[in-house]
């Protein structure tokens, strides 16, 4: 089965409500309409009336019965006044009253991020229209990380041949050079996020070196990572240091790193620094034909997707299932 046919599977019906902060962009509210009418999501849209209703007018759409608007502008103020004082209490001293009426106010993303830590929606879609950091910053500020997560990082899922050749690429999107302990906690939250797509984990640590075959500060940093992970998650299939082919490759697995569990086998792999991991998906996009779902954020206490600005509807459309599939995740 396609993999967002999978998915969809798994959320229709659920009244899974997804806030899409960015009400004014043709692309978000048609892709909120598509999934509110699939049954698959009870969308919010944040935004003014008169922006979103603009959008829907011409794209020649009606607002789904089980999707609403929100203006932060107009939200009702005893509603208002409760979100403010959860908003101030969280951020512990960071900010003053009035800043946050007006970061509340005038800020979707800050205001959408507060309805899903109020347990008034269950998770996120944002960044069509805005940096990355714009969408990230107020999930960490507010939402922040899960227990024993030091940072989110931001995984693609990379498919080609109708979901027959599908792998787990980490972090190509947030952590420009993470320490081995981040390295070891992105392979264990990737992990989470392959099972999710139904994908049985083989974690490969990235490396310009196979088992010693060169030897650097880099390297080692694989190494160390890859200890590390295997004794946070000591029932997983993870091993390291491995070059990409012979993490990929039978053959090129079975000389390089015989006897490793993962070598040849590999579906996920957490590369060693963002530059190598952007550079890498963006080469199998763009030679290897393969469709990049993501970047989806892992290590959140509650869901939460960062869009490409580049993003057409259809990838909103799917990232909203994504995002949405999270929330039933233990």
């Amino acid at each position: 089965m396609d993999l967002i046919e999978n998915l969809k599977r798994k959320i229709k019906g659920q009244g899974i409500k997804v806030v899409f902060p960015e009400g004014s962009d043709e692309r978000i509210v048609k892709a909120a309409c598509r999934l509110a009418q699939d049954n698959l999501v009870d969308p919010i849209i944040l935004g003014t009336h008169d922006e979103v209703n603009a959008v829907l007018k011409a794209s020649q759409i009606t607002l789904p019965a089980n999707a609403q608007v929100i203006d932060p502008k107009t939200y009702p103020d005893d509603q208002f006044e409760e979100m403010l004082n959860a908003f101030i209490e969280r951020r512990n001293g960071k900010n003053t009253v009035d800043e946050g009426r007006e970061w509340l106010r005038n800020v979707n993303n800050y205001f959408g991020i507060m309805l899903v830590y109020m347990h008034k929606a269950d998770c996120m879609v944002s960044g069509a229209i805005s940096p990355t950091g714009d969408t990230v910053r107020p999930a960490l500020q507010i939402i922040k990380t899960k227990p024993g997560v030091s940072r989110t990082s931001g995984s693609f899922i990379m498919t080609r041949n109708d979901g027959k050749e599908t792998y787990v690429f980490a972090d190509c999107a947030i952590n420009i050079n993470p320490s081995a302990e981040e390295l070891a906690e992105i392979a264990v939250e990737s992990i989470k996020t392959a099972r999710l797509f139904d994908i049985d984990p083989k974690v490969a640590m990235l490396s310009f070196s196979t088992k010693g075959s060169a030897h650097s500060m880099e390297v080692e940093k694989v190494i160390d990572a890859t200890q590390i992970a295997q004794k946070k998650a000591p029932n997983e299939m993870i091993d390291g240091e491995l070059q990409f082919d012979a993490a990929l490759i039978p053959s090129v697995g079975a000389s390089k790193a015989p006897g490793s569990p993962v070598a040849g086998q590999a579906n996920v792999f957490v590369f060693p620094d963002l530059q190598s991991g952007n550079i890498g998906y963006k080469i199998a996009q763009r030679l290897g034909n393969f469709t990049a779902i993501g970047p989806i954020l892992q290590g959140l206490n509650q869901p939460v997707s960062d869009l490409s600005r580049g993003a057409s509807e259809d990838d909103a459309y799917q990232v909203g299932i994504i995002t949405a599939a999270q929330t039933l995740m233990e």
